[in-house]
């Protein structure tokens, strides 16, 4: 396994892995690792001979009032998980190689990135986008490795790779919870003791609204209202209830099969996300 910071390095390394002909899988990451993040590991090591992981905590997807200086890191545990899981590539590069002084571009994607999350963080995609395609002209991979948690992120991935015609395939990796329900996170250290067993309404009001559609119960107004409920008998206090058509984010008069439904909710100060397509 190596480690390597420089883009340079990387990019001479990727370089003599594209001329041996194996095949590239990426997972892009944040650090801070958890079982989530290592399932997508494990899908890119099923489908390809090399896999790449970074780890880049990235300045331009966070607002000035977020938890960029507070976001978790732990590189020393994350390169031996990523031993483990048997990595060919850890990618770390510092913010100073990405963003040079002066950067001045950046990849907007239209209407996708203005819904749900995009509401209330409104620059956040455009940071998202501009480090993933940074990341993929680095690395280069054949597939890249998404997790379904953050459902619009692996949508406007997918469309900005249609988009731009980038010889990409781009796959999402289920959900992996904890055993409770609690979508894994690294936000979730964030949680207190009651935040944390309060947090699992999230999966519960998810549960409902799909046992509600199997029941018959069709209206999104009805759906919201039902989730609303039971998010405030929990503390939590809701940044948006979403329930919309699954493949361009806009809402729908009926629930039906394909619809999805999503969630961003603060428990405190920390702000969860969550999902179910129905």
């Amino acid at each position: 396994m190596r480690v390597i910071r420089s883009i340079a390095e990387t990019k001479k390394f990727i370089s003599k892995i594209k001329k041996s002909n194996k095949s590239i899988g990426f997972v892009p990451t944040m650090g801070y690792l958890h079982e989530g993040h290592l399932s997508l590991v494990r899908i890119a090591r099923k489908k390809t001979e090399f896999v790449a992981v970074s780890i880049f905590v990235n300045p331009a997807q966070f607002a000035p009032n977020e938890d960029l200086k507070n976001y978790p890191r732990d590189m020393k545990r994350d390169i031996n998980l990523l031993k483990k899981e048997k990595v060919d590539l850890i990618f770390c590069p510092t913010e100073h190689a990405i963003y040079l002084p002066g950067y001045k571009t950046y990849v907007y994607i239209r209407d996708l990135g203005k819904k749900m999350c995009g509401i209330t963080r409104p620059h956040h995609f455009e940071g998202v986008t501009t480090i993933v395609l940074k990341l993929f002209n680095i690395i280069k991979p054949d597939i890249a490795v998404f997790g379904a948690k953050d459902y619009q992120q692996a949508l406007i991935i997918r469309r900005m790779v249609k988009d731009l015609d980038l010889d990409i395939k781009i796959i999402t990796g289920k959900i992996i919870r904890e055993k409770d329900g609690l979508a894994m996170s690294s936000r979730n250290r964030y949680l207190s003791v009651e935040q944390r067993k309060d947090a699992t309404v999230l999966y519960r009001a998810l549960r409902r609204i799909k046992e509600d559609y199997r029941q018959g119960f069709l209206d999104p107004k009805r759906a919201k209202k039902v989730i609303k409920q039971l998010i405030e008998k929990k503390n939590g206090r809701t940044d948006y209830i979403a329930i919309v058509n699954k493949n361009n984010l806009l809402p729908v008069k009926k629930i039906t099969k394909g619809t999805l439904i999503a969630l961003a909710v603060f428990f405190g100060t920390t702000r969860l996300i969550d999902n179910t397509v129905i």
